[in-house]
């Protein structure tokens, strides 16, 4: 039995163990078991609990007497008895089964849907009877107030068929083109449906019309989430009256509320995998999802996980045995697998035993070969000269070679290759040589681009990972190698200037700590010329001397800065004394600028009184326009402001106001003299 703990969270392997060959005798298993210990100490739980090759689906009958599962190959279904720890019946097939349905309390009826759209009924007996459906079904779900099986396949249509009368009524129309799985809910008989679109369609069975879409391929998608196409729904379970849990083919478990079209909860299995099956434990909560490579189990409240188990062989599906902590699962394996989790549940009634031997077990760990033999092909026989065997009882023919008897092998190889070990002293010899020459001063090859930056970095690393050394930690990555700092040791335009103000006056002392690696980059450029390595690195100074060195260095570090300004002001004094020149040498020549047809050219200040005007906020704009007259503000009985703007008109439009301005005032004043003129004539006659 092997033990293994994720959480807090114990978990007992049941099947693993030491396997003996089907084709080993009675009477050498026995004599196996009782010279060995760890056959004789493996518990195996129910006989014979394997398919020949590959095990598809698995499920346990409504008593729980009856563990039943199928596989290939040849296609057959298996029945297990929990009372009697054995297999009851085995019955062979025509073609492999899909899926199937247990429809009674016990194995009596029994309903498999096949490869070749046949579905198939078995009784206690054994074959009862045999249908076809008109399409490639993928699964199907019994409603049992009407006894209709409902089959969804490579159609949108979902076929019925009567088991009370015999024979199909009318499919349900569906909008999806393909469907993958189905379920009827326990409760109010729900029937629902997933389609290759990455939707579920909720039908009623007694109107036989449609009562709810939900559209879970786009809620499947998160922030987080990483799709490389469209999710279709590959596995789907109710869960009381009002939850529903559906999986996806990328990965994604969603858990729903009938009431709501947004997903409660959205869980990741991070493996991009479509989710084979899905289980709910209602004593703690939980949500068994599982995918080919990993059963995860999680609280349906918050999606914390609670445990995960990850097979040694790909999962097909997953079994919850009722009311209790065991869980079985069928594989691409031959041998059934059986976990044991006390913290579920307690073991069920037919191995209560389970409770008192987990107390005691230890860890043993799981192997899948037989240990006493080995399998060898004819071309190792041939090399290890035991060809001549061939046929005879120290070889066993399996497969596409041979199980032969481990000591036999061992015995043979010695033979064979009696100088294995030399060879084996030789290559570590060899091993430990590479290693002491890696140790070696190698030749750097330094970029074509920033050589001084990347031979800085180079030193760097290298007192890192000293200090690493003595402090046993990690080495940090090195910039050289990283693919996002690559283009500055590659491209000219990263080019470090050494010359520039910023440079200088940030890094004061940097001339005297370039002067060591200029003198390296020399003694690299002049090695790479000739083709040399160098074996041993170049002479330095002294502890003592590079002590000073650094002593002098901070005393030093004012002075060095002080220098450096003087020659930045200096070198500021002789470009403005070159410029000066340069603005006496050169001569002022006239400029001509075209003006378009029709426009007037009155001064260049306009444009730039344009230019300070557009500068300007457009608080200081209108303040400017209501002082010349374009602009009226004022206050409206509402208590907001209206603003009034008088648009500027061009030269001529003003020169035709100015005019017509003046010929109004002109006849104004020929009125008023001719109006003058009248009233006097009128006073002279009446004097007369």
């Amino acid at each position: 039995m092997q033990v293994s703990s994720l959480n807090e969270v114990k978990i007992y392997s049941l099947s693993a163990g030491r396997s003996l060959p089907e084709w080993l005798s009675d009477r050498k298993k026995r004599a196996l078991q009782k010279k060995d210990v760890d056959i004789r100490r493996r518990i195996e739980l129910i006989q014979d609990f394997e398919m020949p090759t590959v095990s598809t689906k698995i499920k346990v009958s409504r008593d729980g007497q009856y563990i039943m599962a199928v596989g290939t190959y040849k296609p057959r279904v298996r029945c297990f008895d929990t009372y009697q720890l054995s297999q009851k019946f085995e019955r062979c097939l025509d073609s492999e089964v899909v899926t199937f349905e247990i429809l009674s309390d016990d194995y009596s009826k029994i309903v498999f849907l096949q490869c070749g759209r046949f579905v198939e009924f078995h009784s206690q007996h054994g074959h009862y009877y045999k249908t076809r459906i008109p399409k490639f079904g993928r699964d199907f779900s019994y409603h049992y107030p009407s006894c209709d099986l409902y089959f969804v396949g490579a159609s949108s249509e979902v076929y019925r068929l009567n088991l009370e009368q015999g024979r199909f009524l009318n499919s349900l129309q569906t909008e999806a083109s393909e469907s993958n799985v189905c379920d009827i809910n326990p409760v109010h008989f729900l029937f629902a449906m997933g389609t290759a679109e990455g939707k579920v369609e909720c039908w009623d069975p007694r109107t036989r019309n449609r009562v709810g879409l939900l559209d879970c391929a786009l809620s499947s998608v998160t922030a987080d989430t990483e799709i490389e196409g469209l999710p279709s729904i590959s596995a789907l379970k109710f869960d009381g009256a009002l939850n529903m849990a559906v999986g996806t083919s990328t990965g994604q478990v969603l858990l729903y509320d009938l009431r709501s079209s947004n997903p409660l909860i959205v869980k990741d299995h991070h493996y991009g995998l479509p989710i084979k099956s899905i289980q709910f434990q209602h004593q703690l909560d939980l949500i068994i999802s599982a995918d080919s490579r990993i059963i995860k189990m999680w609280n349906k409240d918050t999606g914390k996980i609670f445990t995960s188990m990850e097979p040694e062989h790909d999962i097909n599906d997953v079994c919850l045995y009722p009311n209790s902590g065991m869980l079985m699962t069928a594989n691409e394996a031959p041998k059934m697998s059986i976990y044991y989790i006390p913290v579920l549940g307690p073991a069920p009634k037919w191995c209560s035993f389970l409770d008192n031997l987990t107390e005691e077990l230890e860890e043993n760990p799981e192997s899948t070969v037989y240990d006493d033999y080995k399998f060898v092909t004819r071309k190792d026989l041939e090399n290890l000269g035991l060809a001549h065997l061939i046929g005879s009882s120290l070889l066993r023919a399996y497969m596409h070679g041979f199980f032969m008897d481990i000591r036999l092998y061992h015995k043979a190889k010695m033979m064979a290759n009696p100088f294995a070990y030399e060879e084996y002293r030789r290559e570590k010899i060899r091993q430990k040589i590479e290693e002491t020459r890696a140790q070696r001063v190698q030749l750097k090859k330094l970029p074509k681009v920033n050589k001084e930056l990347a031979l800085k970095l180079i030193e760097e690393e290298g007192e890192e990972q000293q200090i690493s050394k003595k402090r046993k930690q990690k080495n940090l990555p090195s910039l050289l190698k990283d693919d996002r700092f690559k283009v500055m040791f590659e491209n000219p335009d990263f080019q470090v200037d050494e010359q520039s103000e910023e440079f200088r006056l940030l890094n004061p002392l940097v001339s005297k700590i370039s002067e060591k690696r200029k003198r390296k980059l020399k003694i690299l450029e002049e090695l790479e010329a000739q083709g040399q390595e160098e074996e041993e690195e170049p002479e330095g100074k002294a502890s003592d001397a590079e002590s000073s060195e650094s002593s002098d260095d901070e005393k030093g570090w004012v002075e060095e800065v002080r220098k450096q300004r003087k020659l930045l002001r200096q070198e500021e004094k002789l470009k403005r004394q070159e410029r000066l020149k340069e603005d006496q040498q050169t001569l002022l020549k006239p400029q001509f600028f075209e003006i378009k047809e029709g426009e007037e050219f009155r001064s260049f200040k306009d444009s730039a009184k344009k230019q300070k005007l557009m500068k300007k906020t457009l608080e200081d704009r209108l303040k400017l326009e209501e002082k010349l007259g374009t602009l009226n503000v004022s206050d409206t009985t509402v208590g907001s402001k209206q603003a009034t703007f008088k648009l500027k008109k061009s030269e001529q439009q003003r020169k035709q106001q100015e005019a017509e301005k003046r010929h109004r005032q002109e006849r104004k004043s020929l009125r008023r003299s001719a109006s003058h003129l009248k009233s006097r004539r009128g006073r002279g006659r009446l004097f007369h």
